[in-house]
């Protein structure tokens, strides 16, 4: 394994599947475990203790994005998704932000949030005052149950009160336990802690307790990631635009979206893409972080985008993001899943908040490539090519006519599933 590492790869996308793992190879400690793991896979055995009724295995792409500066550090990074052009797309902007010296990332403690909702309190203000001097000692019940992650340094943080109002059958007191899970996400420990403090809550309050869950809204568990992209390395010349442009048009962009709810939907979808491919990529739940991140957009009462994009004093692009990250490098399927243990290995990863911050430079990332395309070129530019190569392979071409296939249904304009047959079916008469 190389020390020097360095994710700046020269035409990485040109490369044979061969070459780009020998490539990979280089960033990791057991360079047989690369091709072991990527061409075996999750077997069936393996899978079939993980969830009910399994029959088979689906699989999905996995790719990796290039050309990431983090806080100093180079990443690869793994990405798991069935879209194309977004891995290609995270490592061009990728590109574009190491110019402006890279991505600079933080994030918060990891503190998630349990709920535990009780009804039918005769005296609100009573049961919160006794919830309050109940404090430590409610800590204490959770923090004997907690096992590793108290040893690791987590455990109960504090605990709060909530009145909500409802008309149905009476107001809702709600009692939050904030956790801190260390490296876990932390659902299962959560859980067990609000259901075991539970009973004490219900004598407490004199009220009854009914749902005791974690929040996916892990609003006190944030990452952030921001960016820098020179101005002139923006600039277009095939299109005639200037890097100012460039730059005016992508603020102007982001604006909108976070005015609007029906392009932040959009636009904070592109987001996703990035973020997602990397959470399945290392076993994450990544239902729960489109969860709490578009909650979290919506947080002012309006949906609203997760990044602004701004034009600095001296006319460079800069880009911030911030979302929950609810995420974990222990337990789950991150430890069961062979090729989640690979994507952890290439990243380099052990702590979670770490990988919470990269995650969210992907984000950023995809976000800065979606808005550049759709305010210079137009999304469908590059999406068209890819789709065409879609289309083509599932046209029935060959490994060697596909890029012939794909450049004659791009000249002729006609990027459709009968042409490409057509095509392939040209190709192997005159072949």
């Amino acid at each position: 394994m190389t020390t020097d590492k360095n994710s700046q790869i020269s035409k990485f996308y040109k490369r044979s599947l061969k070459e780009r793992r020998e490539i990979l190879k280089s960033w990791m400690n057991d360079p047989a475990e690369l091709d072991q793991t990527l061409d075996q896979g999750l077997t069936t055995a393996q899978a079939d203790p993980m969830i009910e009724n399994v029959i088979g295995i689906y699989s999905l792409p996995f790719g990796i994005a290039t050309n990431f500066l983090i806080n100093g550090k180079d990443y690869l990074i793994p990405m798991v998704i069935e879209e194309p052009s977004v891995v290609a797309a995270a490592s061009n902007a990728a590109k574009l932000i190491r110019a402006g010296g890279g991505f600079t990332t933080r994030s918060d403690e990891p503190i998630m949030i349990g709920q535990i909702q009780i009804l039918d309190v005769p005296d609100i203000n009573k049961a919160i005052e006794r919830i309050k001097t109940a404090e430590k000692q409610l800590m204490a019940m959770v923090d004997a149950i907690a096992g590793s992650i108290v040893k690791r340094g987590g455990g109960a943080r504090g605990i709060e009160t909530r009145v909500i109002p409802n008309t149905l059958n009476g107001d809702l007191l709600i009692v939050h336990l904030l956790y801190d899970t260390r490296d876990a996400m932390g659902a299962n420990a959560i859980n067990t802690a609000v259901e075991h403090i539970a009973p004490e809550i219900e004598t407490l309050t004199s009220g009854r307790v009914n749902l005791k869950i974690l929040s996916n809204l892990s609003d006190r568990r944030k990452a952030y990631a921001e960016g820098i992209v020179p101005a002139g390395e923006l600039a277009q010349e095939k299109e005639n635009l200037t890097g100012v442009q460039v730059v005016d048009s992508i603020v102007e962009a982001s604006v909108f979206a976070e005015c609007d709810p029906y392009r932040a939907t959009t636009h904070n979808k592109g987001i996703m893409n990035g973020i997602d491919a990397v959470v399945m990529a290392t076993g994450n739940d990544w239902r729960a972080i489109e969860a709490g991140a578009h909650a979290y957009a919506a947080r002012h009462g309006h949906y609203t985008s997760l990044t602004q994009w701004r034009k600095t004093e001296n006319g460079d692009l800069q880009g911030r993001i911030e979302l929950p990250m609810a995420i974990g490098t222990v337990g789950g399927a991150t430890r069961v899943h062979p090729t989640a243990q690979l994507a952890m290995k290439i990243l380099g990863i052990d702590a979670a908040r770490e990988l919470s911050e990269v995650i969210a430079a992907v984000g950023l990332a995809q976000n800065l490539a979606a808005i550049r395309a759709l305010a210079t070129t137009g999304i469908q530019h590059g999406h068209m090519r890819m789709h065409a190569r879609q289309l083509a392979i599932a046209a029935g071409a060959s490994p060697e006519m596909i890029g012939r296939v794909v450049e004659a249904m791009i000249k002729a304009n006609n990027i459709r599933l009968e042409y490409a047959k057509t095509l392939v079916a040209q190709g192997e008469q005159s072949g």
